[in-house]
């Protein structure tokens, strides 16, 4: 029931799952708001200087033609994007109007341990009806984004960008500058639907194996290697369509708050050079992302400049982010496409010299299935990984009820696009391909290596490191000022995009050397992938993965830097 003394803002509510509109059974049932109840949501608000105001409230959001209750920053989904300059010292004073504690961290900063935003880790958290200030000085430039660390609150709309400008000026120059933030809705409580997932893990997956997949590949394979190959999924308890845990199924995807009807556009003159800003601010989607008619030049990843590179798509994990230039010549709309990686529903813009321009939408690429790799590593016979083999050590812990796969021998190209954009005839950025400018901020050799797995329980629907959700494990420890590696092996067939707090991830190639640094690393399915940290920042901080339900199921772990 909506509470009278809740505000109400006004958004798209045309709902886009597959591609379809829910508008006729709206209709039906008397949810059919007026015509002035469509228009587009306002852009997210701009807030610049180093002192702000943030408030945290419920409001009511209809994206869908349903009104559901939502965590706001200002009143938007998202929040107001926030415009910083280097070097400056920030003050943010933020009032929690819920009757709940709440948070905010803010993603990818280099942050003073107890100015971080994660309760029970860095601070305690903002009480109901309390207020908290922030305080910090901003010691880099780029792109990132906030969202709170409390519950599934960041799921409930409480997110926003960053754009911090260069202490020396930007030094790729655009004529227009676009932060597309691009997340997911569900008309569903959070905690149901993770509820749900925890019953049953694939309740949201409407891409099962059919017969008809089994009939195509009798006819592509053979009887018998497709009854051979389904009964080994069968036998390890896996699907190959294990993609993603919570879909368009019930899933609407936005770009800055904006659903695909909506259709948010930025506009551009014909032969300018339009910077956008990529951000997936998602609680639990990964996107693939192109703009058919233009090449994408990346200048960033994760807020860290590198060498530029021309490619015609990108992948882009939960709470990564990448900066990209584009020239759109021609005197027409272009549509920036990201499809969910399961192709279960897709977030969309405009590009457009005018308003009311638009491209067409292409259509979702056929939903792509597992491969071998992605369940047996560089043991799969289409691993395609000539960088070496290397053995797994699996900690006595992963021996249990919570983990119901090991990999022995993980891949560890980092030149794979992954699961749905092997295919591609035209070039999809990898992690190979991103080279930090300056190179690693520390070049001292890592004195001692962290070996973590990433672990679960598909059917079961639990999340681990090394088998241990985060209520059974010990902190993980750094000494102050060492410089060490960590490694990551997931052991199970779902990306994870492991976040650490504080420090910077300096991701190595196979063979050691410096490639690209992050705040947030995506390890493919049946992976290893190295970084090197300086462990400069003392404190405690939060490391996990940045599926929100993994994370809540207890892929998370404390570091502590002391």
């Amino acid at each position: 029931m909506r509470r009278s003394d809740v505000p109400s803002i006004l958004l798209p509510r045309r709902r886009f799952v597959q591609g379809l509109t829910t508008a006729g059974v709206g209709l039906g049932l008397g949810l059919i708001r007026p015509a002035w109840a469509t228009e587009p949501m306002s852009p997210a608000s701009l807030l610049a200087g180093n002192a702000m105001d943030l408030e945290i409230r419920e409001a009511s959001a209809d994206f869908t033609g349903r009104a559901r209750r939502a965590v706001t920053v200002n009143g938007g989904v998202p929040g107001p994007t926030l415009r910083w300059k280097e070097g400056e010292t920030v003050s943010l004073h933020v009032q929690n109007h819920l009757d709940r504690t709440s948070s905010i961290h803010w993603h990818g900063l280099i942050v003073p341990a107890h100015q971080d935003g994660v309760p029970g880790i860095s601070f305690d958290g903002i009480p109901a009806g309390s207020s908290f200030t922030y305080r910090f000085p901003v010691r880099q430039s780029g792109t990132y984004w906030y969202h709170a660390h409390s519950r599934f609150q960041e799921q409930s709309g409480l997110y926003g960008a960053i754009v911090i400008e260069p202490k020396e000026g930007e030094r790729h120059v655009a004529d227009r500058d676009y932060v597309l933030l691009i997340s997911d809705w569900t008309d569903e409580d959070p905690e149901r639907v993770y509820a749900k997932l925890r019953t049953r893990s694939d309740v949201y997956n409407y891409g099962q194996p059919t017969l008809s997949d089994f009939l195509r590949d009798a006819r592509a394979k053979g009887l018998g290697e497709a009854a051979s190959m389904r009964s080994m999924w069968n036998r390890m308890r896996m699907n190959m369509s294990d993609l993603a845990d919570v879909s368009g199924a019930t899933y609407t995807y936005l770009v800055n708050g904006a659903t695909p009807a909506a259709n948010w556009t930025g506009l551009f003159r014909p032969g300018e050079r339009v910077r956008l800003r990529l951000i997936n601010g998602s609680s639990n989607s990964i996107f693939d992302l192109r703009i058919p008619g233009l090449r994408l030049r990346v200048i960033a990843a994760d807020g860290q400049d590198v060498e530029p590179v021309l490619v015609d798509e990108l992948r882009l994990s939960a709470a990564e982010t990448y900066d990209v230039i584009v020239e759109p010549g021609d005197d027409r709309a272009y549509t920036i496409f990201a499809q969910s990686i399961d192709r279960s529903g897709y977030a969309r813009a405009t590009l457009a010299p005018r308003e009311g321009m638009a491209a067409a939408v292409p259509p979702l690429d056929p939903r792509p299935r597992l491969a071998m790799r992605d369940m047996m590593g560089s043991m799969g016979d289409d691993a395609a990984d000539d960088s070496g083999m290397v053995m797994a050590h699996h900690a006595r812990s992963e021996y249990g009820a919570g983990v119901d796969m090991r990999v022995d021998m993980p891949r560890t190209n980092l030149d794979d696009p992954g699961v749905g954009l092997r295919d591609r005839a035209h070039r999809v950025l990898t992690y190979a391909d991103l080279h930090t400018l300056g190179g690693a901020l520390d070049t001292r050799e890592p004195s001692r290596t962290i070996e973590l797995h990433l672990t679960g329980n598909m059917g079961r629907f639990m999340w681990s490191f090394d088998g241990l959700k985060y209520s059974e494990a010990k902190p993980v420890h750094f000494r102050s000022g060492e410089r060490l590696r960590v490694t990551l092996v997931n052991d199970t067939m779902m990306n994870h995009p492991i976040h650490l707090h504080g420090m910077w991830s300096e991701i190595e190639s196979p063979d050691g050397a410096f490639q690209v640094r992050k705040h947030t690393v995506n390890i493919q399915p049946a992976q290893q992938v190295s970084y090197a940290v300086t462990a400069d920042n003392p404190g405690r901080w939060a490391f996990h993965c940045h599926m929100l339900y993994h994370m809540e199921a207890g892929m998370f772990r404390e570091v502590v830097v002391s």
